[in-house]
């Protein structure tokens, strides 16, 4: 009897694992961290764009700790200096080191494009948002304003209320900002008019969620790809305006310095002194190119549609069948 108890505790045993499918644990997913992670890392693009843009902040916050001259100092033993161990981007006609100047330079382009395109898509999913699932008569104002400034030369508003802001160049952050937002504004505005009537949405309003709750939980997390990829694209539109508004006097103001007051300053000599237009012009023209290098992969991995992303593979754990082998 026990023999028999024993086989038949085996069969059963044995039938409770079957051909170890029955028993098999939960699929092993990936987290959706983990998989955007794979996607960033096995795209060619942001790797590219990611590493150029982290060296280049490494060059513009950590370049002034090792130069051996201040943006501020002044050599009178070298004026418009070529190159040289001592002066490693040369200086400038007033003695001043170009490497001091470009790193204090990259800074202040890379703290006013950071700035600018957080705030100006901040402002945008707001405003968007809003619009959208509103509608009626808030939708009609909001937009009306939108396209207001659409049509406004938003250059020749900020050279004219340049004077106004006396130099200081974290004023010109909110004034860039207020002009970069309204084309985004429009496409959260489109996207929200379909996600306002999903089902997770109207459930909870059937519940009774409070408006700026439904789209700070409910909208706006779904518009999170749209988001990031218009922000890391905006930084290199809002290093460009400002270099362009510092180039014409209408942006940074010395004593202080951006790439753009360098790039005004050396473009009269670029061909007899080249040092001094080349390293500024060459840095902007490399964050510009990390900054859409990134933009562009943050896009197709973002993008649940791209063709190019790696499927997840599923792995099936199956535990060993008791007695033999896996």
């Amino acid at each position: 009897m026990s023999g028999i108890g024993a086989r038949g505790s085996g069969a059963r045993g044995s039938g409770a694992s079957g051909d170890g499918v029955s028993a098999a644990g939960p699929l092993d997913l990936p987290s959706p961290r983990a998989l955007a992670v794979r996607r960033m890392l096995g795209n060619g693009r942001a790797v590219t764009g990611l590493v150029l843009l982290g060296l280049l902040f490494l060059l513009a916050f950590a370049g002034p700790l090792v130069s051996p001259w201040g943006y501020d100092e002044i050599d009178f033993t070298a004026f418009r200096r070529p190159p040289s161990p001592e002066h490693w981007f040369g200086t400038t006609g007033s003695g001043r080191d170009v490497f001091a100047l470009t790193v204090r330079g990259m800074q202040k382009s890379l703290l006013i494009g950071l700035c600018v395109a957080v705030l100006s898509t901040g402002l945008a999913a707001v405003v968007g948002a809003v619009a959208g699932y509103l509608g009626g008569w808030v939708d009609r104002v909001l937009m009306w304003g939108v396209d207001l400034l659409l049509v406004l030369p938003w250059f020749l508003v900020v050279a004219v209320l340049s004077p106004a802001l006396g130099g200081r160049w974290p004023l010109l952050i909110p004034l860039l900002a207020a002009f970069m937002w309204m084309v985004t504004a429009r496409m959260v505005r489109g996207m929200t008019l379909s996600l306002r009537h999903r089902e997770y949405v109207l459930a909870a309003r059937f519940l009774g969620v409070g408006t700026p709750r439904i789209i700070a939980r409910h909208i706006l997390p779904n518009l999170a790809s749209l988001l990031i990829v218009d922000a890391s694209l905006g930084v290199s539109v809002a290093i460009i305006a400002e270099s362009a508004l510092s180039y014409f006097g209408y942006g940074v103001r010395p004593p202080d310095t951006s790439l753009g007051t360098l790039i005004a300053d050396g473009s009269g000599t670029a061909l007899a002194y080249p040092w001094l237009f080349g390293f500024a012009g060459g840095l902007l023209v490399l964050i510009v190119v990390a900054v859409n290098l990134t933009g562009d992969g943050l896009r197709d991995v973002l993008d649940p549609a791209a063709p190019q992303h790696p499927r997840p593979r599923l792995r099936l754990r199956v535990p060993r069948r008791y007695g033999g082998r896996a």
